[in-house]
Order: C-alpha cells, then sequence, then structure tokens
C-alpha cells in the first residue's frame, strides 16, 4: 500500500519520518508531494484531490479554506495527549477535519555578546525594537519574499494594535536591514552582521543547536502559530493514512521534529519532558508571553501586510532610512523641548503612515480584496503609495522647520 502525503516540510523532515514510519509498518510506502501553500490548494480541489490521501503542512488558511468546502475526512484524536489549544488560542478545528502537528513561535533571535558589547540587554516587547539602540542593529525578512514573514508581523500589528503597530513597525525598519531569505536574519546574527533579527524559532533554534552563538527571544504577547495535518474526503488508503497521522501525533513521532536539524515545537505538551536543553515550551510559558490570536483575521491579512510591507518600508527604504535617523538624532537634540517633541511625534506619526484603517483591516469583505495580487486595482495602489510620499515628505518638513534659520 502507497499513501500519497501533500506537503511542504523539508526533506530531511519528512525523510526522518518516512523512514521511521515504515520501520514499524513495513506494509505502508509513504510518497511525499511538495507543493507549496497556493499550489498545494491547487492540487487538493482538483478531482479526486489529486490522489492525495493526507495534507501535512505549515499553512493554516490553506487548512481552513478546505475544511470548509469539505475537503476533509474527519480523524479521531486523543484530547488528554493533544489539548489542540494553546492558551485561549485554538490550534485544531474543533470539528475535527485537521489537527495540530506543531507550533512555529515568532519573536527574536539575539546574540547576547553582540548585545551586551554595546550595553543593551535582550528586549522585552516588540515595541523595545523601536528603540534606535535596538534598530539600528536590526535584521528584518522582507514580507513579500519570505513565506513566514506575513504571519510574524500580523502577530506583531495584532499584539500592538494596527496604528500604533505599524508606527512601531515603520520606525524599527527605518533604520533595520532588510533581508529577502528566510534564514538570512538568523544568519546575519550569527555571523555578527546584526545583533539581533526577528524570525520563526525553528530557525534560531536549529543555530542554535549546531553552535552558533544565538538565543531566542519571545516578548511579551508573541503568538505560535500551528501546522496541521489532515485526511483528505478523497482518501483511497484511509486505513494507512490514519496510521501515518497517528504516528506523527504519538510522542515517539512528535519527538522526532525536536532533533538537532529540525528543532520544532510539538503540539503534545507530555513531549517536552524530553526537549533539549533551553529549548522552550509553550505550554508553560508565562501567560503574559502569549498572544490572544485572533486566527480568522490571521488567515486573511497577509496579502494586505505583504502589500503595505512593500509600498511603506520596502520601496524607498534607504530614504525612510535618513528620515528616521534625522527624527532619531532630533529627538536626542530636543529631549527637553515640550514643543519640538510634540513636532517631532507628529513627524513620526506621517513617516509610519499607512493608508488603511483599523476597521478595514479587520474587516472580511475588505480583505478578500487583496487575496490575489494580480486582482487588486493598480490605480488604488498608485494612490496609496502618492498618499504615503505625501506624508513622508510632510514629516521631512516638520523636522526641517526644527533646524535654526540660515
Amino acid at each position: 500500500m502507497t499513501i500519497i502525503v501533500v506537503t511542504s516540510f523539508p526533506e530531511e523532515l519528512t525523510t526522518r519520518y518516512e523512514r521511521e514510519f515504515e520501520r514499524g509498518h513495513p506494509q505502508i510506502h509513504v510518497q511525499f508531494v511538495w507543493k507549496q501553500s497556493r499550489d498545494a490548494l491547487v492540487e487538493l480541489t482538483k478531482p479526486e484531490q489529486g490522489g492525495a490521501d493526507i495534507y501535512w503542512a505549515p499553512s493554516p488558511a490553506n487548512f481552513a479554506l478546505l475544511s470548509d468546502r469539505g475537503a476533509f475526512r474527519k480523524i479521531s484524536v486523543d484530547r488528554a495527549s493533544l489539548p489542540g489549544r494553546l492558551g485561549a488560542q485554538q490550534l485544531s478545528d474543533p470539528a475535527g477535519s485537521y489537527e495540530a502537528y506543531d507550533v512555529a513561535g515568532y519573536g527574536i533571535v539575539v546574540n547576547p555578546s553582540a548585545l551586551a558589547a554595546v550595553g543593551l540587554s535582550a528586549p522585552r516587547r516588540w515595541r523595545d525594537l523601536a528603540s534606535p539602540e535596538f534598530a539600528r542593529r536590526l535584521a528584518m525578512p522582507v514580507a513579500g519574499k519570505v513565506g513566514f514573514s506575513p504571519a510574524l508581523y500580523d502577530i506583531f500589528l495584532q499584539s500592538e494594535g494596527w496604528t500604533e503597530g505599524w508606527r512601531l513597525l515603520s520606525e524599527m525598519a527605518g533604520e533595520a536591514t532588510l533581508l529577502d531569505s528566510g534564514f538570512g536574519p538568523t544568519a546575519s546574527v550569527r555571523d555578527g552582521k546584526a545583533a539581533l533579527a526577528l524570525t520563526i524559532d525553528f530557525i534560531a533554534e536549529i543555530a542554535r543547536a549546531n553552535g552558533a552563538p544565538v538565543e531566542m527571544i519571545y516578548p511579551e504577547r508573541a503568538a505560535f502559530l500551528p501546522a496541521h495535518v489532515a485526511m483528505t474526503a478523497g482518501a483511497k488508503h484511509v486505513a494507512g493514512a490514519q496510521a501515518f497521522i497517528d504516528f506523527l501525533l504519538s510522542k515517539d513521532g512528535q519527538q522526532l521534529m525536536m532533533e538537532r536539524d529540525s528543532r520544532r515545537h510539538p503540539a503534545r505538551p507530555d513531549v517536552y519532558q524530553n526537549a533539549p536543553a533551553g529549548f522552550a515550551n509553550p505550554f508553560a510559558l508565562p501567560a503574559s508571553t502569549i498572544l490572544d490570536y485572533d486566527s480568522e483575521i490571521g488567515r486573511r491579512r497577509p496579502p494586505l501586510i505583504t502589500l503595505l510591507f512593500d509600498l511603506a518600508i520596502v520601496e524607498g527604504h534607504a530614504e525612510s532610512a535618513d528620515l528616521w535617523r534625522k527624527i532619531h538624532d532630533s529627538e536626542k537634540k530636543f529631549a527637553a523641548d515640550a514643543k519640538a517633541m510634540a513636532v517631532l511625534g507628529e513627524a513620526k506619526n506621517l513617516a509610519a503612515f499607512v493608508p488603511i484603517s483599523e476597521s478595514d483591516a479587520r474587516a472580511t469583505v475588505f480583505l478578500e480584496r487583496f487575496s490575489r495580487r494580480d486582482a487588486i486595482d493598480p490605480q488604488q495602489i498608485v494612490q496609496w503609495r502618492g498618499e504615503i510620499a505625501s506624508a513622508r515628505q510632510k514629516a521631512r518638513d516638520l523636522v526641517k522647520s526644527l533646524e535654526p534659520a540660515p
């Protein structure tokens, strides 16, 4: 019997599961079909779902959408071992269509020695990164280039609020280094090019396990987002598919993901007793650390966040960096001048302007307009680009107004 598993997990992880599962189930062969999120959605909506028996991937939006379309068969799990929740956050489908396999944490990878060398301790809150002392030593992934980063920035925005979140995000990005590789931010910290960076935790943990002088920090109101596994409605090998799912969710299966070249966080709390030294247990973190993450909003906002990140942060980044540097330098210069500081506060708001309100950013109908980049009205983008440029020019004018007359 051969079961077909559609996945986007890396080969080094899937090969390990294939080997260990087939050792205990020699009558079942596992065949992996690698598909990234968009391609997997196409594959699983084909007739007979492309022959797939299982979908296993870190793509919460896909699982929710496919479940709504009746694409999955209900699976049974042991809720005593797999709570399906992390604090108040729902990780698994309450109806049983798909189950959490792991939980990926989003936060800050730091080089403690590099921070200590300049008199800084590790940041405790997301907003700490907007301080120029951190921002000038920070590396950030580009939302449109790095798959995990739209979710990371949505966590940031849900934690800090839409308007204030973009102000903080723009301020820290203004003087940060922007990178277009998922491994790039952690590598920059490892190699001493940055002192800290935004990342998904397993990349930092793999680096640490292999000797890099880095640590993973989960700031207050961080979030852990699940990867899932489901059996397709059209599965031809139900018993074999259930056996593989049972293995993924078993103690033995969950422990495999914590090995040195994976370092992912299991969805089973009872597995952490065998976790590597210094490896965080998200189920035991203080309540203040965990954001009450709105997954419904979270699965709809990434396309909008990616677009706004490009318009407000990536485009004209060099000019933006110069503006933020002048604002920060002026804040030092005029720290005791309340009137000047009020002017600079307004300049910061303008420098961080995005043309979308909090209410629009939570409205399902509005968000659905951005589900496909090629479907967005190009004139809308032109208008937003112009509004952002105008706001930045006003910010420059305000900063310049504080300079002494020639």
